[in-house]
Formats: structure tokens, sequence, C-alpha cells
């Protein structure tokens, strides 16, 4: 089957073919083509990983050739595909998870007259992800990494008859070519180098090149990573990403997109294991991202943006676990995979919640819908266990190894590092409980009767009184299954390390490292800390009454409401002086470069004009002339004899 995986791209890429290029003829038929191919992909990806999975561990890096690509003198890249215990643990993760998306996404999108085209997209969505983590080189990883690009756009953007989404759309494209830049000249160097760009070529000749360069490709890399992780300082779009439909937002923050920059970080791991200062880079990156999120999740009445917050948060957790080198490579991954599970479950949730209250995403305006919406709270609720690290919930598993990873190592990096994993995790719980509260408990603020009176008094000022219902069975039954990998994934990949030998082939072997704190002292604080946000949470938005508007807050709280001000930091810092230097050189091609080719053209034209007087067609004028250049040619020999 491992001959075949070619299959797990083509499926999918096949099907958005079909759906754009029939166009209207497939509406009543398409969004079935676009998750029949999503499954065949899953079906595929499970047979692939079961036979790696029978092969010796030696044995599970395969390469499979597909034909030559780019035959080009020095530089001559073949498409082939890596398959190996990383790249089939995404596959799986994609595949399966997307293929659920798809399940809800027929119901969510029932009544979208573009359905078709939306699933075409989610196609070309999954098509190009599973290229880029089967891809077996940089060449082929940037074609699916730009596919990603570009599908992300074609979603978010989906509604763009809205500005505002529009607008959404193209930040996010735009924002993530900045990081492409980096993956660019990353190969760049790798050619210049090594004189390919195959992961077995460069990975195998790192550790022989300059720390130099490995540091530059090292940084290009993960300046690559922050576009398309969402990680400081290009994580500006990703909160406005949620302008997309919902099955979108869980298929960017749980299972594709986002993920893509993890997956390169550990990918390049020898790269950056042979240069201290990109790993150091990579960890502070995460630290920063993991406290930055956490921190904006805290002040987010909108339901998606608060999850968005809590991704960003999450994917620095994994970030900084790849930064830690060898130690921390399977524990990121882990915590990816148990958190594409919970976190596509919070967004479909999320998305049943919106379409129980009339898309409404305000929280404000939720509360008590645990007695109308029980299976949307239960699996929500799972969820918001898991991505607590509540034991024996998936995340406990995954996220309590990389706090743990943290605390190791010399010096003041693992005191530094550690307690910023477990100040985020307490962040974290406070964060998510409130979210969870504010849904789902305390007093239902959607039947306030004020606002019936207030609505029939003046029309269009205030909301109408709301009657939210359950989801229909398309919608909740992909949520249980989530919701079940929320429960016991985590235990179940973890039992006796079995994750981590998994992915040995491709991490590598690594002996065990004591922290500098003991373990058990580790798990209870972290443990001390979940229950003090949650409890926290609990006292603010479960037991006390929310207020349908938000009170102004502290200045830290209204700066995290405006998303810690990264809007206005690109802003002052990027746009404005770029618009400055454009505008500076427009000047100077107008007034300089045009006006000195106009002087050019105006001082020949006059010269012209001057010289064209003489030449007049009277005799007279040549006779004066001709008299007059004799004079002086006389006047010049008799000064000359003198």
């Amino acid at each position: 089957m491992i001959a075949s995986a070619w299959l797990l791209v083509a499926l999918p890429l096949a099907s958005a073919g079909v759906l754009l290029l029939l166009g209207r003829a497939a509406d009543r038929w398409g969004h079935w083509l676009g998750l029949a191919a999503s499954a065949a992909a899953a079906v595929v990806g499970v047979l692939v990983a079961l036979e790696v999975a029978g092969l010796p561990a030696d044995e599970r890096v395969q390469d499979v050739h597909l034909f030559s690509w780019i035959p080009a003198g020095a530089l001559d890249v073949d498409a082939g595909l890596r398959i190996d215990p990383l790249s089939v643990t995404f596959v799986l993760l994609v595949t399966v998870v997307g293929t659920l998306i798809h399940v809800y996404s027929v119901a969510y999108m029932a009544h979208d007259a573009a359905r078709r085209r939306f699933f075409a997209y989610l196609n070309l969505f999954v098509a190009a992800m599973l290229l880029l983590v089967l891809a077996d080189s940089f060449a082929l990883l940037f074609v699916g990494w730009e596919g990603v690009g570009l599908a992300s756009y074609l979603l978010i953007g989906f509604w763009n008859h809205n500005t505002e989404y529009a607008v959404a759309a193209k930040k996010a494209f735009v924002m993530n070519r900045v990081g492409d830049v980096g993956l660019l000249i990353a190969m760049m160097l790798m050619f210049h180098h090594v004189g390919g760009v195959g992961f077995s070529e460069v990975l195998d000749a790192a550790p022989g090149l300059s720390e130099g360069a490995l540091t530059a490709m090292g940084l290009m890399l993960l300046l690559a990573a922050c576009g398309k992780s969402a990680q400081f300082p290009l994580q500006a779009w990703l909160g406005d990403a949620m302008a997309g439909p919902t099955p979108v937002s869980a298929l960017i923050h749980a299972a594709t997109m986002v993920t893509a920059g993890v997956y390169l970080v550990v990918r390049s791991g020898p790269i950056f294991e042979a240069s201290p200062t990109a790993q150091l880079v990579v960890v502070i990156v995460g630290a920063i991202t993991l406290l930055f999120g956490a921190i904006v999740g805290c002040a987010k009445d909108d339901i998606k943006k608060a999850l968005a917050a809590s991704t960003m948060s999450q994917i620095g957790y994994m970030m900084l676990a790849a930064g830690l080198g060898p130690i921390g490579y399977a524990f990121a991954i882990f915590h990816l995979v148990t958190h594409g599970f919970f976190k596509a479950g919070l967004f479909l949730g999320a998305g049943s919640v919106m379409h129980g209250m009339d898309d409404d995403t305000d929280m404000r305006r939720y509360g008590a819908l645990r007695k109308v919406m029980v299976v949307t709270w239960a699996t929500f609720g799972l969820g918001w266990l898991a991505i607590l690290g509540v034991p024996p919930f998936s995340g406990f598993w995954s996220k309590d190894k990389i706090i743990e990873s943290a605390f190791v190592g010399d010096g003041w990096q693992p005191w530094v590092f550690g307690t910023v994993t477990l100040l985020g995790a307490g962040i974290t719980a406070f964060y998510m409980s409130r979210v969870f509260f504010m849904t789902f408990h305390g007093k239902a603020r959607w039947t306030d009767q004020r606002e019936v009176v207030a609505a029939s008094a003046n029309p269009g000022t205030a909301l109408p009184l709301r009657h939210p219902h359950e989801s229909p069975w398309l919608m909740t039954a992909p949520m249980v299954v989530l919701a079940i990998g929320s429960a016991g994934l985590g235990w179940v990949l973890s039992a006796g390390g079995r994750f981590s030998t998994w992915l040995e082939p491709v991490t590598g072997h690594v002996e065990h490292h004591d922290p500098v704190l003991p373990v058990p002292a580790i798990m209870t604080a972290t443990l001390v800390l979940v229950a003090a946000g949650a409890l926290l949470a609990w006292r603010q938005y479960g037991a006390a009454p929310v207020p349908q508007l938000a009170p102004t807050g502290s200045v830290l709280t209204r700066a995290a409401r405006r998303d810690l001000y990264q809007d206005e930091v690109n802003e002052g810092i990027f746009m404005r002086p770029g618009q400055y230097l454009t505008r500076s050189l427009v000047y100077a091609d107008t007034a300089v470069v045009d006006g000195a080719v106009a002087s050019l053209a105006s001082g020949t034209v006059g010269a012209g004009e001057r010289w064209r007087r003489w030449q007049n067609g009277y005799v007279r004028s040549y006779a004066a002339l001709i008299l007059a250049g004799t004079v002086i040619a006389a006047a010049a020999l008799l000064a000359a004899r003198v």
C-alpha cells in the first residue's frame, strides 16, 4: 500500500477539480463526492499506517519516487513522497479529523447556495496539507505549503460578499506570504551550501555545515513556521480567520494549516540541533506566543475568537517543545494530535451553538444552553476538560509532558520556560472555563424579556428572543467521535511510551532526562494552577451574573480585547513606514527620474525651437549669417597672429 500513497493526495485533489470544473451541475451531489473523497483518503491513510507499523523500526522510513520534476543543471529535484511515522501521523490526523469535519459540513452548510464550491475548497485544503506532510523535499513541501495558503484564503473569504470577511482572507494570505519568504530563503541557503533541497540531502549534511549557515537556515525556517502556525510576530491573522464558516475554523485550527509550522520545525530537526541559537529562538517564540494567546483569550466575548486565541497558545506549547530538541519532538507531535481532536470538537461545538443561536457568536448573550443542547454541552465539556489537562483526559497526557520537558536542562532556561508553561496552564484553565461557563451555565441571557420589550418598541435596536435547539445528527455525530478522542486518545497513545517509540525512526531515541524539579511536584503545581483558574472562572462567570455588555475593565483587559494591540503594532512598525517609503519612492520616481527625463526632453525641444528660428528660408538671413561667420573667423585669425 505504501507504493500507492500518492492516492492520498490524488483523491481529494481530483474531487476538488471535478467539483470546480462541473460547476452548478454538481450542486445536488457535490458535497457527497467531497465527503467520499476525504473518507477514501482516510481509508488509504489507515492502510498505509498499518503497513508502516508492521515493518521493523529501521525500515519505517520509505521514499516513494514519483517522477523527475526539476532537472535544472546542478539543481535536480525529483517529486517523491516520504512515508515514515511522522508523515503517517499527520496523514491520519488530517484525513480522519478532516472527514469528520466534512460530515459536519454537510448539515452545517445545507442551506448555503454555494455548498458544492465549499466542499471543493475543503478537498483542496486536505490535498494540499497531505502533499505538504508527505513531500520528500523542501521544494515539494513548498508546493503543498502554498496550496494550503491558497485554500485557506478561499475558505476564510468564502462569504466574500461581506467586505470584512474578504479583508480577513486577504490579511491571512498576505501575512503568510511574509513567512513564505523565509522558506524560500532557507531553500536558497540549502542549495548554496548543500547543492540540493531534498530531506535526505539537507538533513544528512546538516551536522557538517557551519553554525552560521545553519543558524540562518533555522531562523528562516522558523519565520516560515511563524506565518503558518500564527506564532509571534506573525500571529495577527488568526483571529480574523474566524470570518470563514465554522467548519473552516475547525479544519485550520485543528488538523491542517496551523500544524504545518510545527511539522516543519520537527522535520528540520537536525538543522536546529546543530544550531543552538536557532533552537533557543524557537523556544522563545513558543513561550511568548503561548502567553500571548492565553492573555488574549481571557478577554474575548466572541466564542470563535476565544477558541482562536486558544489555538495560538496551544501551538505555542508545541513550538516550545519542538525547540527543546529531541527531548521535545515527540511531545510536540503528541500534543498536536490530541489537540487536533479536542480543538476540532470545541470548534464544531461552537458551530453547533451558533446554529442554535441564529449565528450569534457573543457569549454574553448565551448562558444555560446545557438545558436545551445536551449533546453539544457534553461533547464540548469533554473537549474543555481535555484542553485543561484534567486527568485522565487527553490533554493531561500530552501537555503535561511538554511542561515536564520545559523543566529539563541547565542554567536559567528550565526555570524560565518551565515557569512560563505552568503559568500558561493556569491561564488556559481560566479562559477555557470562562468560555464553557458563559456558554452553558449561569443565567439564560437569551431569554431576557427586556430584549423582547426593547425589540417591540424600537425594531432593529435589540435582539429578538431566541429559541436555541440541538443540532441535527450529522453535526452531533462527528462531535461525539471527537469527544471520545478527547477523552481517551491521550491515554491510548501514551501507554508504555507508545507514541514516542513510534516516532523514534524520525526523531531518534532519547534517553530519559530528569527535570530540575521532581515530576510529582510539577504535576501537582500544574493541577493546582488548573484548578485555581477553573474556580476563578466559575466564581466570575458561573456563579455570578454575567453582564450582557462587557464592562470597561482594567488596562490589561482592554489591551487583550484589542489583541494586545497587535494590529496597531504592525500598522505602526510596518504598514505606515511602508506607506511613507512607497510614497517617497513614488515622489523620487516622479520628481527625479521622470523629472530628469522630462527636463532633457523639454530642453531638447526648446533648443530645437530656438535653432529653428535661424532656419527661416530667407536668403538675406543666410547671407547675414555667412557674413557674421566670416567676420568671426577673420577676427580669430587676426587675434592668433597678434
